[in-house]
This record gives C-alpha cells, structure tokens and sequence, in this order.
C-alpha cells in the first residue's frame, strides 16, 4: 500500500482495492484573516474512490479538490458502505467540551490492502473513550493528530498509541515549516523508542519494518 501525505491531515492511500483520500485541505484563503498560516501546496491532479471526511473545517473539507467521482462519507457515525468495502465511522469530539468548543469528530477506520487502519482527524478528547477503542479494536496503523492547540498533543497520543498497540504511526497536525501554529513533533516522537524519518513525503508499507513495537513513521513535510 502507498501512503501519501500532503499536509495537516490529508493523506491519500493506494492499493490494489481503490485509492482513498482522507481529509483534503480545501480553500483556507479565510484563516489568514485570523494569524493562521497554512502553506501546503495545493492539491491537484489528485484522484481517488472514496473521500472520507473526518469533520468540517476547511483544512480536512476540501472535497472538490480531489478528482475522479470519488464516493463520498462526511463526518458521521456507523457502519457504512463504500467502493472499498466497509467503512467503521466513530464518533467523537474536536475539543475537550464534549463539543461545544469545536464541533464534532469522526474517527474512520478500514481495511485496505489487508491492512487495517484508523485515521483519527482532529481529535480532541481528553483520551479515548472505551467504547470508542472497542470499535477501533485491533489496527495496524494509526494515524494521530500530535500538534495540541485545537486536538490532543503529545501525551494524549502517546497514550492512545500504547493502548492501540499498532504496527505503525504516522504523527499528523503539528508545526512545520508551512505552518504557522500547532506545536512541533519533537516532545511526541522523543516518546517514542521507535522511530524512522523519511526524506519524502511518501511511503510503501512493504518498506517498513514491524518488530512487534509501534514504529512512528515520519513522512517528509510536502
């Protein structure tokens, strides 16, 4: 399987059963208005079957920016059909307000590849709730808003990384030189025994090693 990341928490993954995009950053001409920089380049080009949405903030919503007539699930709850099989959509918050503070959250998991994997969006829960971590159940990759400020930071991730226990992580939504705020990586991979830093932004899996300790994959910012 392929990953692909293009900033914040877009990432598009490939396989043999279809291409998914999660979270495109669509037109955020709007938050330069309120100190807010985010200068990843723009997608283009960009094809897929499914686009999954994990909440509606105009850096994770940018759906018309992916072409190909893909399908399309917006932030949601249940068990939902899609042209790569099932989609698990679990629901949680943006904030620690059960809420009120930044709206809702969708965390998706699927199979892909014969890998399972969980794409937790802008979370911001305290920590992850037990019911929440039984629909999960068991997953090869994870990837964890690590940058704090409007989702969970670096102890928060850490925490769920060691209860989920996956084969791999890959850090999203933190500090990078395209962006203006959210704190660095670096308190979050320093807890982390296992890491391995790319020089681009991309990756196969058949690459990666898997010890059986999570290994933090770390994608060159795009």
């Amino acid at each position: 399987m392929r990953v692909d990341w293009f900033g914040q928490a877009a990432f598009r993954l490939s396989g043999r059963e279809g291409t998914v995009f999660i979270d495109p950053i669509g037109d955020i001409s709007g938050l330069a208005e309120r100190g807010i920089t985010i200068d990843y380049p723009p997608l283009a080009g960009v094809n897929a079957d499914l686009v999954l949405v994990t909440h509606e903030h105009a850096d994770h919503n940018g759906v018309e920016m992916v072409g190909g007539e893909p399908a399309v699930l917006r932030s949601t709850a249940g068990r939902l059909e899609s042209p790569i099989g099932e989609v698990i959509a679990i629901a949680c918050e943006h904030d620690e307000a059960a809420g009120t503070e930044r709206g809702p959250n969708t965390i998706f998991a699927f199979e892909l590849e014969g890998l399972r994997l969980a794409h937790f969006g802008d979370f911001g829960q305290r920590s992850l709730r037990d019911e929440q971590a039984a629909a999960l159940g068991e997953v090869d990759m994870v990837f964890l808003p690590i940058g704090a400020g409007p989702t969970i930071g670096c102890e928060q991730a850490a925490a769920i990384v060691e209860r989920l226990s996956p084969r791999w992580v890959v850090p999203m939504h933190y500090r990078t030189h395209r962006v203006s705020f959210l704190d660095p990586p670096d308190a979050f991979l320093e807890r982390m025994p296992h890491v391995h830093r790319l020089d681009e932004p991309g990756f196969d899996t058949e690459t990666l090693s898997s010890d059986g300790h999570p290994l933090v994959v770390v994608p060159a910012a795009p």
